[in-house]
């Protein structure tokens, strides 16, 4: 391959994320509704039957299919959790997407149920739903831990090819947990985060009108 030949292949690429193919790719939709006239944000107890995370507070999600369009796939898991029609779910706007240490790719989006009337849950992934009107969360700040990641090398790792050897200085990272308590729930991890930052979007609209 000559000089010509690399530049053609690149002519035009649209970068995306190094090793995508190999990550676990979801979805989530935080859910606006309307209650005596105030917007709250809607919130799912998973099942105890569940898996996974059994008890906790979450947003509706899961995974997006293969070919799948992630907006598509937040409506579709909100509709299934929830039990309404894709067409109550409207005004869906995608908010920052996020790329997770455990190789997974988080895409949250923002949209409105327009008749909370008609959820009916799925009882085998939703224990109940609750709501918290928007204005407590701009009212009380989320408390804050930090989270320290380790570097642990498998065995047989070859440190003979590094400089340093085992005495390698590895670069740590911290991340941010948050959490809130409302409804005497608590509310924390990744829910917890797309929270903080769909609060911190509508802050920052505020202060611009």
């Amino acid at each position: 391959m000559n000089i010509n030949q690399i530049t053609r292949t690149l002519l035009g690429r649209t970068p995306s994320i190094m090793g995508h193919e190999q990550f676990i790719k979801f979805a989530v939709l935080l859910p606006l509704v309307e209650v005596n006239n105030e917007v709250h944000i809607l919130f799912e107890v998973r099942s105890l039957t569940m898996r996974r995370q059994p008890g906790e507070v979450c947003f509706p999600g899961g995974r997006i299919e293969k070919g799948e369009d992630p907006q598509k796939a937040a409506v579709r898991e909100t509709s299934e959790e929830l039990g309404i029609q894709e067409s109550e779910i409207i005004d869906v706007f995608p908010l920052d997407y996020m790329v997770s240490a455990f190789g997974t790719i988080i895409y949250p989006f923002a949209g409105r149920i327009s008749d909370r009337s008609k959820i009916i849950p799925n009882e085998a992934e939703v224990g109940e739903v609750f709501t918290v009107p928007l204005s407590f969360f701009k009212k009380n700040q989320p408390d804050s831990y930090k989270i320290n990641f380790q570097v642990e090398p498998e065995d047989g790792f070859p440190f003979d090819l590094i400089i340093g050897g085992e005495n390698y200085n590895w670069q740590t990272r911290k991340m941010d947990e948050y959490f809130y308590r409302a409804n005497g729930k608590v509310i924390w991890g990744l829910t917890a985060k797309v929270l903080t930052h769909f609060i911190e979007l509508m802050e920052n609209q505020s202060s611009k009108e």
